[in-house]
């Protein structure tokens, strides 16, 4: 288990790595120029220069990256041009807004996902079943902007059951969890559909294993051997799945985010590439990306200590 465990530290810091490096290289060559939004229109030539050349802008691109990652190793993610702030500043204070929305999401994507599941196996080729699958995939169809919306409009503006707009009262965690549940629903709703197949699939398959056999042999009651027994080794998968998946809960925080007004990572994003503030926008990468990789890092372990197989299967 160490061995795999450091095998996949060292995969995760080369994915951050090589992931940053090329975002980089991405941002330089994008169409726009910083000096035009920070010092406006009427902003001489000479003036431009200068910014350009204070800020490293016109170095190449390969001294750009090494200089980024010098700051990074020193704890230093940059300053913002605009508000003359350092970058970990701005991503420490949007931070946590996008870490609750993306763990409200797995636990709606896993409660709802493993419930359906189980449920759909234990009952499989019935009316609930395919009633279940139906939904499964209408879940994972709709794209998460589309659910935010009506949502939004549902259940904030028809019904008022949830606020519209903001992430609540700071220090009050009722407040929080109360502007929380909408777009954390809007997120995890598509994820709920694909673990509650994969759960299905796993669970149907471990119920034709030996273990399965034997404990109905003994006589168990069927509802303790189909969730006592098989659903714990059905979940394995869906752990995987959803570790990997913070990746598109993320890139779907950005559309809840501006949907329903709330600060964090995506709309600090959002902001940050329009105005090309290329510190911050490396900066919340930097810190996405990392947050991406441990998720999945963590989701492997989990699996690997869950089940030894997984440290030999690769």
């Amino acid at each position: 288990m160490l061995q795999y465990t450091i095998q996949r530290i060292a995969l995760a810091l080369g994915i951050v790595f090589v992931a940053m490096s090329a975002l980089f290289g991405v941002m330089i060559a994008l169409p726009g120029d910083p000096t035009s939004v920070l010092l406006g229109p009427r902003a001489t030539p000479e003036i431009r220069a200068m910014f350009r050349a204070q800020m490293g802008l016109d170095d190449p691109v390969l001294l750009q990256i090494l200089r980024f990652w010098g700051r990074v190793l020193s704890g230093d993610l940059g300053t913002d041009f605009f508000r003359n702030r350092p970058v970990s500043e701005a991503v420490l204070n949007a931070l946590p807004h996008t870490v609750a929305l993306v763990f409200g999401a797995i636990f709606w994507s896993a409660t709802l996902g493993i419930l359906l599941g189980a449920f759909s196996a234990d009952r499989r080729n019935s009316l609930l079943d395919r009633l279940t699958g139906v939904l499964s995939v209408a879940f994972i169809a709709a794209p998460s902007f589309v659910v935010a919306l009506y949502s939004l409009l549902l259940f904030a503006v028809v019904l008022r059951w949830f606020p519209s707009i903001g992430a609540g009262e700071p220090g009050d965690i009722l407040s929080r969890i109360h502007h929380l549940v909408l777009p954390s629903l809007a997120i995890g709703l598509a994820w709920v559909g694909y673990v509650a197949r994969i759960v299905r699939a796993s669970m149907l398959e471990a119920m034709n294993e030996s273990f399965i056999r034997t404990a109905r042999a003994f006589g168990l009651p069927r509802r303790r051997v189909t969730y006592n027994y098989a659903l714990r080794v059905a979940i394995l998968p869906a752990v995987q799945v959803l570790g990997v998946g913070i990746g598109g809960m993320l890139s779907s925080a950005v559309f809840a985010e501006i949907v329903f007004s709330r600060p964090g990572i995506g709309t600090l994003i959002y902001d940050s590439v329009s105005s090309r503030n290329y510190p911050v926008v490396m900066g919340s990468m930097l810190v996405a990306i990392g947050f991406f990789v441990t998720c999945a890092l963590i989701a492997d372990l989990i699996n690997a200590a869950l089940d030894p197989r997984h440290r030999t299967s690769r």
